[in-house]
């Protein structure tokens, strides 16, 4: 049997920094600070829920990040 392969390490960054943040500039800080995903979404959006190691998703509404979370 193959090995179970080691996830890469995701950024030590917290979400919530992210809320309230216009969303081209979020999404440019989530580049810079190591996320290879960002995800923006509009409010309840519909999306499948298999966590992804190094995805940031960002709920934006009116432009602004509203929520954020890992996965």
């Amino acid at each position: 049997m193959a090995p179970i392969p080691t996830p890469p390490e995701e950024p030590q960054d917290d979400p919530g920094d992210y809320v309230g943040l216009e969303a081209s500039s979020a999404e440019r800080r989530a580049g810079e600070r190591g996320w290879s995903t960002v995800r923006k979404l509009p409010p309840g959006a519909i999306i499948t829920m298999e966590y992804r190691f190094g995805r940031l998703n960002l709920e934006v509404e009116d432009g602004r990040v509203k929520r954020a979370w890992k996965g």
